[in-house]
């Protein structure tokens, strides 16, 4: 008797690579294994195997150009759909990111289906509340991820200590509220002092701390963050900071002086 799941072995659909795809932004490349819990939750999701959702990040990876760049390949032989899922929402992260929602919605028998967050014709206070907490943890897991959970400043690699934070404020450009490009992974400290314009990041990802900074004499703040004046961040595998975001901080919120 077959003991594969019922679906495994045919072929995927749309609404499956969409909600693939957001597995895939939320989690580091070097993790889509068969053996990582997430992975598996989809697999028991979708009545798959853990190996053949592994395989399809795999394929994604295939059109990472970031990958590419590090001469780390993902898995070849996807299909034309692959490629339509991915460039449909490489760019347009908060409709995946409620589309995923939905699906997976939809896809839990016996428990409570929310509505569709897509259907309703007008805003309401609770859609847009569920709305952004849906972008929050979804722009959180890909900045993390693709800093592998560490200060991109320090290297601190405590998670709880570290923010996923937006270049970009959400309430200056709500089309970047989930975009992971319009973020950096910082630890709290740098957070702030990032927020505040006394520390910026340059196009080629060097570190900027404000002249004000440099010009104190206390020892913590010349060792901890002057000192680190010039150098370089470190960088993401995935989902580097788009230049734009990062010259618009420099032009609206760090402070030169």
């Amino acid at each position: 008797m077959d003991s594969r799941p019922a679906n495994d072995g045919q072929p995927w659909t749309r609404d499956e690579l969409i909600i693939a795809f957001e597995l895939y932004c939320r989690i580091p490349f070097q993790r889509t294994k068969a053996t990582d819990s997430r992975v598996k939750e989809l697999a028991a999701l979708l009545r798959r195997t853990p190996a053949s959702i592994a395989r399809k990040l795999g394929n994604f990876g295939a059109f990472d150009p970031q990958l590419a760049a590090r001469d780390i390949s993902g898995l070849t032989h996807g299909s034309k759909l692959d490629r339509v899922v991915w460039d449909e929402f490489h760019q347009d992260w908060a409709e995946l990111v409620v589309r995923a929602h939905d699906i997976k919605s939809e896809l839990k028998p016996g428990q409570r289906i929310e509505q569709p967050l897509v259907q309703p014709q007008g805003p309401s206070e609770r859609i847009t509340t569920v709305k952004q907490r849906l972008h929050q943890s979804f722009f959180r897991d890909a900045v993390l991820s693709s800093y592998n959970s560490r200060c991109c400043v320090t290297g601190l690699p405590i998670v709880e200590c570290l923010v996923a934070g937006h270049i970009i404020p959400w309430s200056v450009d709500e089309r970047r509220r989930a975009d992971p490009t319009n973020g950096v992974c910082l630890s709290a400290t740098f957070d702030r002092l990032f927020d505040g314009g006394l520390v910026t990041i340059e196009g080629d990802l060097t570190l900027c701390v404000s002249k004000r900074l440099r010009g104190l004499t206390d020892h913590a703040v010349t060792e901890q963050v002057a000192a680190r004046h010039g150098q370089k961040i470190i960088p993401p595998t995935r989902f580097y900071p788009d230049p734009a975001c990062l010259r618009w901080h420099r032009e609206h919120v760090f402070e030169v002086v």
